[in-house]
């Protein structure tokens, strides 16, 4: 009765308390710079580019405001058994998989260009890239997502990860035709919807009965370990939560996955966030001389390299993912900038060059392969969970090394 009980009560991820001021200083240079961009995207590009710099704004303040993580999920699972994280992404990707199904079985589009998921090939790229990243990510204590909204949010380190992240991913684009040529072993592209014959209507209802299944396991996993709960985070009442206050984990789970199929409805393709660090890595070797348009990863879209970034959709998405948390932190009152420490630092940076690279090989990261995978239906977003689960574990043992902490089960909160 007693685990039950704290089953229950794990359950709440925020607490009203009294918040921290606003800082209104910063709060309006977030909302002025944002304008601004907005403004410049629109006249370089076009109104859908500022739209998906929009969603980019919403993306943020909604991962800031529930400190949405998929590192920490991950870390919590396999270090004390706390399952709040994994059923918070068995919501969003419930969620996603319905939106998805009905926009790809039907082609609904908001901007003319037909949908289109995230459905890449089953191979030795995607298992080793995906355990890498698990790795990676717990050394950078951030993966795609949260370095982005860790670094809108203050944490300075996080700058490191993306430094990391980007100079990663550029190496990885320069490997990437070796690591998905004939040589290496693959399954091919798998979708549960196409490939298999069930149909979307078929390949939702299967998917949606593997995450009932998964999600109670997490409920004999809870009960049987009797784990510590998350901190909760500090919240208030009233529409004042809504921009000031910290929001419950299922709640930002839902948002999320609305806003990714909103993604795949305009852009015609889900959510992603890690090609834009090779873009943004390749053009810098560029401009010192380097010929990275014979790349096998560029071939057919060197028009990418010349252009502005504002022409880039997952550029600008990540700029406003960004400036979307760092409003969101200021609206709390919790912008500060985090010292660095050596051991974070050479963890930062190990991590985040990890990262980037294995998101190449992996077609993506927790937000492309994990989360866009998976609700595009496709079984490489399946692996991709279970190798970055897998490389999370080793990387328990690998954190102590730099100075980094896990959970602690005799502890209360986690």
């Amino acid at each position: 009765m007693e685990a039950v009980t704290n089953v229950k009560k794990s359950l709440s991820t925020t607490v009203v308390k009294p918040l921290n001021p606003i800082q209104k200083p910063f709060v309006t240079l977030g909302i002025i710079a944002s304008i601004i961009l907005f403004t410049m995207i629109v006249m370089t590009v076009s109104w859908t580019q500022g739209v998906l710099f929009i969603i980019g704004l919403a993306l943020g303040l909604t991962l800031l405001h529930a400190r949405f993580g998929f590192t920490s999920a991950f870390r919590r699972l396999t270090s004390v058994g706390n399952v709040q994280g994994l059923q918070a992404h068995l919501g969003m990707l419930a969620v996603a998989t319905i939106l998805f199904g009905i926009i790809l079985a039907t082609g609904f589009s908001f901007s003319g260009i037909a949908p289109t998921g995230y459905v890449f090939p089953v191979g030795v790229s995607v298992v080793f890239g995906s355990f890498l990243f698990g790795i990676g990510m717990q050394l950078g204590n951030g993966c795609a997502s949260g370095t982005l909204y860790n670094v809108g949010g203050g944490n300075a380190p996080l700058f490191l990860t993306l430094v990391g992240f980007i100079v990663g991913s550029t190496i990885g684009a320069l490997h990437f035709p070796w690591w998905t040529s004939e040589a290496m072993p693959s399954l091919g592209a798998i979708s549960l919807a196409e490939t298999t014959g069930f149909g979307y209507v078929g390949g939702v209802l299967l998917q949606l009965a593997v995450f009932a299944g998964i999600y109670g396991i997490t409920v004999q996993i809870a009960r049987k370990k009797n784990p510590p709960s998350m901190k909760p985070l500090p919240t208030t009442t009233g529409l004042k939560k809504l921009f000031r206050g910290s929001w419950p984990l299922l709640v930002a789970a839902v948002v999320l996955a609305i806003l990714n199929a909103l993604t795949l409805a305009v852009r015609g393709n889900p959510w992603g966030i890690t090609s834009a660090f090779a873009l943004w890595g390749s053009k810098v070797l560029m401009f010192f001389g380097v010929d990275v348009s014979s790349w096998g990863y560029w071939a057919g879209r060197t028009q990418q390299l010349t252009d502005s970034v504002l022409f880039d959709s997952t550029s600008v998405m990540n700029f406003g993912i960004i400036l979307g948390a760092f409003i969101a932190a200021t609206s709390q009152g919790t912008f500060k900038l985090k010292a660095f420490t050596p051991g974070v630092t050479m963890a930062a940076l190990i991590g985040g060059v990890m990262m980037g690279y294995g998101a190449r090989l992996a077609f993506g990261c927790n937000i492309g392969a994990y989360f866009g995978g998976i609700a595009s239906l496709s079984l490489h977003g399946w692996v991709w969970m279970i190798m970055a689960l897998a490389g999370t574990y080793l990387a328990l043992f690998i954190r102590p090394l730099f100075g980094l902490s896990n959970p602690n089960p005799k502890d209360s909160i986690c």
